[in-house]
């Protein structure tokens, strides 16, 4: 189980996949297929760090925008990642959820996303949540409106602990709303080089942090008052 030292809720913007494949004069997907690869050993450390609610950004709406070979590529990875791995999420009774819209994905991710959320639902450990095709902007809105609109997701959690990869230090539309009181950790090291070494020092990190949401923290006692004698 978690403890004072673990965050309940860690929220990850898997950054930096790109960039450490061209750092290195490989193409872009190379990145992402890293990438993939270190988000396996994440989720399981975190799952056996007592971490109950993962959530991992890897796909934005705005991510639309990039070139549509590599937007192609990272649906076809997403879909043959669940499959592969769906397995051995259930094994370890890890629960998973996609949040994002669907109405854009391909139909193939669609059924692999439906299928590995109804086989895992029954995970107790921890429960992790994809964001794809995601932006808390539009699941605010949707949520405020109560609107029936493809964006519409229930509101997560609060979220603990926000670790974002690839030296940028801005939320890009993720999770905006549970992150109100987040602890945040902005690391250099992009996504595919991420250790748990580096995961363990966050957390560490965390433990030591006060969170006060905005109460006044612990005071020192009061010095007793000081009586002077008559001279």
């Amino acid at each position: 189980m978690a403890t004072a030292t673990v965050p309940g809720h860690v929220a990850i913007i898997m950054d930096g996949n790109g960039r450490w494949a061209s750092k290195r004069g490989r193409p872009r997907w190379m990145g992402h297929v890293r990438g993939a690869h270190t988000a396996r050993e994440i989720v399981a450390h975190c799952a056996r760090a007592g971490v109950q609610q993962l959530t991992l950004y890897a796909f934005s709406s705005d991510n639309w925008k990039r070139p549509r070979e590599e937007v192609g590529f990272l649906l076809d990875l997403f879909t043959s990642h669940l499959d592969r791995q769906l397995a051995t999420l259930i094994k370890h009774g890890i629960r998973l959820s996609i949040i994002g819209r669907r109405d854009r994905l391909p139909p193939a991710l669609v059924t692999a996303i439906e299928h590995a959320e109804a086989r895992s639902a029954q995970g107790t450990r921890m429960h992790l949540r994809v964001a794809i095709d995601y932006s808390s902007r539009a699941a605010i809105t949707a949520a405020l409106t109560n609107g029936e609109t493809p964006a519409a997701e229930s509101l997560l959690p609060n979220v603990d602990m926000v670790i974002r990869t690839g030296g940028e230090r801005r939320l890009s539309d993720f999770l905006l709303w549970e992150c109100a009181y987040a602890e945040l950790a902005f690391l250099d090291v992009h996504f595919p080089d991420l250790s748990t070494a580096d995961v363990d020092a966050v957390f560490a990190d965390f433990a030591a942090r006060e969170r006060r949401f905005g109460a006044v923290g612990k005071q020192p006692a009061p010095a007793a008052d000081v009586v002077l004698a008559d001279a």
